[in-house]
């Protein structure tokens, strides 16, 4: 090849919004391991800037404190059930590059991860229920929640059902944040596929009625936020 006739490739300078975008895409990143390692009250601004790579102003460049940015990690979490393709019945793809011991180390720390916001997310909850702006800030991010399991509800309703689809959809947003607290508190073992079991016959009773039994060995599908994480962790690491 002849290097004289060969020319770089122009550099693609990106807007400001971009790089806006990307510097909250950072922050967000970095809160969702800080709050999910140290806590809600535990984590500090200082710390989640430092591990993203700028300093503490580029926090309040962007949020308007640190509620405000774990609202913003809740978001990042609620993106997912915001589409119509939502399926909380759909089971996890249990393909995954790597070695075995690779996949078991990223499924323990997506776990753990998961664990820890939720954890840090009930701390959130006692605060914002002090407060009327974060009470009304975090009732928008549930109402995310019941609106994705809402339009399930209708999709699967049955002939002849005479509950309302909003209270099923309530009825099936408190199934699925129970679990996550009987999986905080260690008091119950509750996986996905159970969890999809039940999320089933709440929706099409008649219909789940009829599926086979859930076998014990079949026990094994992490819960849906778990397979997110543990998503989000491979895609870091492989990219």
């Amino acid at each position: 090849m002849d290097r004289r006739h060969s020319t770089p490739a122009p550099r693609v300078r990106r807007s400001r919004a971009e790089l806006k975008q990307e510097t909250r895409d950072a922050l967000t990143a970095a809160a969702l391991a800080a709050f999910s390692r140290d806590g809600y009250h535990g984590a500090s601004l200082e710390g989640i800037a430092n591990e993203a790579g700028f300093s503490k102003g580029a926090v309040y460049s962007n949020f308007g404190g640190k509620a405000e940015l774990f609202l913003a990690v809740m978001d990042y979490n609620l993106e997912a059930l915001r589409g119509e393709g939502w399926d909380p019945f759909a089971t996890p793809a249990t393909s995954d590059a790597g070695a075995p011991e690779s996949r078991a180390t990223r499924d323990e720390d997506a776990a753990e991860m998961v664990r820890g916001f939720g954890l840090a997310t009930l701390e959130f909850i006692t605060t914002a229920a002090r407060d009327e702006t974060l009470t009304h800030l975090l009732r928008e991010r549930v109402q995310v929640l019941l609106d994705a399991y809402g339009r399930v509800a209708a999709a699967g309703r049955p002939a002849g059902e005479d509950l309302p689809v909003d209270d099923v959809a309530q009825l099936m947003t408190a199934l699925d944040q129970g679990v996550s607290v009987l999986a905080l508190s260690g008091v119950a073992s509750i996986d996905g596929a159970l969890l999809r079991a039940g999320l089933r016959r709440l929706a099409d009773p008649a219909s789940a009625a009829n599926e086979p039994s859930l076998a014990r060995d079949d026990h094994a599908a992490p819960l849906p936020d778990v397979e997110r994480v543990r998503r989000l962790i491979r895609d870091t690491l492989d990219s």
